[in-house]
């Protein structure tokens, strides 16, 4: 049987090494592009690097002879070939322009290497036989993906091209003489604040039990359905709901006729008019919905890119918004069972934002608050009631806490119930990016439907 031999780029090893001593300015270019003595195939080379990094580290210089010394210092000489190894390195090189390839040359086989060293451990493990399969495609996938954001280098960007990027962005808004930056949320005085969903944010909506939050999480979906028409998918997770009560609070917000009557199905003509039109309409809304309700975080990265990947061209991208309802209902996977709970929802906090940046789409995770709300006088909740880890509030770009009065006050509760409509105040208490404070929003109790409140800035960010 042919020995099957790892991917290597050895003598790109040797040209690069040699380089480095005889131009040591290629020491910083390889360096600062992310080079480290684990990429290295040759045992030798690796040794060597390594005393190179060492030395760049602490500012000492780099070349032929302060290499040497180093190395016999530390006795490693003998075990690298000696100086003639080093001689032999130094006199192969010619020019240093073609550092940048060596390095990525040497990173893409090192990057080849730990993806056939993953996937055999995986086919290893899969013959010993695992008595959870869940998590052992939960690990697999975890260590291919933890490959695949290694690979995303990416390289200091000088002012001229940051600045240019501003530049442009004014001026395409100036052109559209829109307060939105991002994706139209729909809801106005949200939209003002924040200048729309920004991709790659993730957004935390954080409330105690039955105050609205899952209602007002599928509003938000609901609204850039209908304001983002030619946008990409919305994914929505939902780990304590099933998907046909998702669609029933869909239908019965976009319809406006009460849940009830929907799930009896004792409608008027009018109603059953009303509902067939909102059943079309919401048909072509480009809607994911995921009831599994023991979702890990890499599961959730998975399915999304797939329906990026599906919905994404040239100009459009495949994602628009993600909605993960909640947090503390996810799954830590196989790492993080070992660890306590704030440890896991930190771990889970992280995930979540690495999944808007890199699938560059807004994340709206709902959230639990501790019960420290209800022995205060004032029960509106603050930035401290974020339940379980400070992590949150820290990975989080927009930090939003619901406030329903009605649930405290039986006076406000009474008007709700008789006038079918309420005030939910929603504060805007962390905003990595702008304004803070709070906002209203009307509210339907019986068909679950958010609306905006007229006010002075109606004309504005549309």
């Amino acid at each position: 049987m042919e020995m099957k031999v790892l991917p290597s780029a050895v003598e790109a090893e040797e040209s690069l090494l040699g380089t480095i001593m005889v131009y040591p300015s290629s020491a910083r270019t390889a360096i600062e592009a992310g080079l480290t003595e684990e990429d290295f195939y040759s045992d030798v080379n690796r040794r060597i690097f390594k005393q190179i990094f060492d030395m760049f580290q602490s500012g000492i210089d780099i070349d032929l002879t302060s290499v040497t010394t180093r190395l016999r210092d530390t006795q490693e000489l003998d075990r690298v070939g000696g100086t003639e190894y080093l001689a032999r390195l130094s006199k192969a090189a010619v020019t240093s322009a073609n550092t940048k390839s060596y390095v990525t040359l040497i990173q893409d086989k090192a990057l080849m290497r730990r993806m056939i060293e993953t996937c055999e451990e995986v086919i290893e493990k899969g013959y010993e036989g695992q008595p959870n399969v869940t998590e052992f495609l939960d690990e697999a996938e975890s260590n291919i993906l933890k490959i695949s954001r290694d690979r995303r280098t990416k390289e200091l960007e000088p002012s001229p091209v940051v600045f240019k990027k501003v530049s442009d962005k004014i001026a395409l808004m100036e052109e559209k003489k829109s307060n939105i930056t991002g994706i139209k949320s729909g809801f106005r005085d949200f939209d003002y604040k924040t200048h729309g969903l920004q991709r790659g944010d993730l957004l935390i909506l954080a409330a105690r039990p039955s105050m609205g939050k899952s209602a007002l999480a599928l509003n938000f979906a609901l609204q850039v359905a209908q304001h983002n028409r030619d946008g990409g998918a919305i994914a929505i997770f939902s780990l304590e709901m099933p998907t046909e009560a998702l669609g029933f609070r869909l239908l019965s917000a976009k319809s406006r006729i009460n849940g009830n009557k929907l799930q009896t199905g004792r409608l008027s003509q009018d109603e059953k008019n009303n509902m067939n039109e909102a059943l079309v309409d919401l048909s072509k809304m480009k809607f994911y919905m995921d009831d599994q309700s023991n979702i890990t975080v890499n599961e959730i990265f998975s399915k999304c890119r797939r329906i990026k990947n599906e919905h994404e061209t040239k100009d459009k991208p495949g994602l628009d918004l993600i909605i993960i309802d909640y947090i503390q209902l996810i799954s830590p996977g196989a790492h993080s069972k070992n660890g306590t709970r704030e440890q896991e929802v930190s771990e889970i906090s992280r995930n979540l934002k690495a999944l808007a940046r890199e699938l560059d789409v807004p994340v709206l995770a709902l959230s639990q608050l501790s019960r420290g709300v209800e022995s205060r006088d004032d029960k509106r909740p603050r930035l401290s009631d974020l339940r379980e880890s400070g992590a949150i509030e820290q990975d989080a770009d927009i930090v939003m806490l619901m406030y329903r009065d009605s649930y405290y006050n039986a006076q406000a509760k009474e008007d709700a119930t008789r006038n079918n409509i309420e005030s939910i105040e929603i504060n805007i208490a962390k905003h990595r990016h702008g304004e803070t404070g709070p906002f209203t929003l009307a509210f339907e109790p019986t068909t679950n439907a958010f609306i905006n409140y007229a006010t002075e800035r109606q004309g504005e960010g549309q």
